[in-house]
């Protein structure tokens, strides 16, 4: 290409982030740079998705030092979800939590990606805090919501708080059609012994 801009740079960034080689995304990110082009929020979302993927943390919290000088993490909810997301990856909850607290606009996505985080770092009272305080804010979980706080209920044995959800899911209709989170309800029983 003759003339290379943020839009290209970026969409080889994405592709290259969506096939698994965060890596080599990120050195595109310098190349990018080095070249004089500025990043947009969907670069950043990109990058910082791969800074998550590999745990590129230090690279991540130097584009979360970026996007806040320039004043996107107030205009753009992807990009703050997409810092929860990393941070939440890295298992530094604390600073997804901040990040979190910080955001203009919460939605399912940014709650999915604090909740999932506290799964995965066995931290399942948080993750039901959060649940609860999602839901009386008025987000309305989705199946990411719910396989995830199924596999809190199930690593804490919190049965009774399995079958509100279990009540919930059915109420909404969304266990006609989904395998995954069949099978999620079924893990949190097992694990919950009932």
């Amino acid at each position: 290409l003759l003339v290379r801009n943020v839009v290209c740079w970026t969409t080889l960034i994405t592709g290259y982030v969506e096939h698994g080689h965060g890596e080599e995304a990120l050195d595109l990110f310098e190349q990018m740079g080095s070249e004089g082009i500025s990043p947009n929020a969907v670069t950043y979302v990109s990058c910082l998705r791969a800074c998550g993927s590999i745990e590129a943390i230090e690279k991540g919290q130097t584009m979360h030092g970026h996007i806040e000088r320039t004043g996107l993490l107030e205009s753009d909810g992807t990009i703050g979800n997409a810092l929860v997301d990393m941070y939440a990856k890295a298992g530094l909850l604390t600073k997804a939590q901040d990040v979190f607290d910080k955001l203009p606009i919460q939605n399912v996505f940014s709650w999915n990606a604090l909740i999932s985080g506290y799964v995965e770092y066995k931290h399942e009272e948080a993750a039901v805090e959060c649940f609860t305080e999602m839901k009386l804010k008025g987000i309305s979980p989705d199946a990411v919501t719910f396989v995830c706080i199924l596999k809190a209920c199930g690593n804490l044995g919190a049965k009774n708080k399995g079958i509100e959800i279990h009540a919930e899911m059915s109420r909404k209709g969304l266990l006609e059609n989904d395998l995954v989170l069949a099978n999620s309800l079924l893990d949190m029983y097992a694990k919950c012994g009932a």
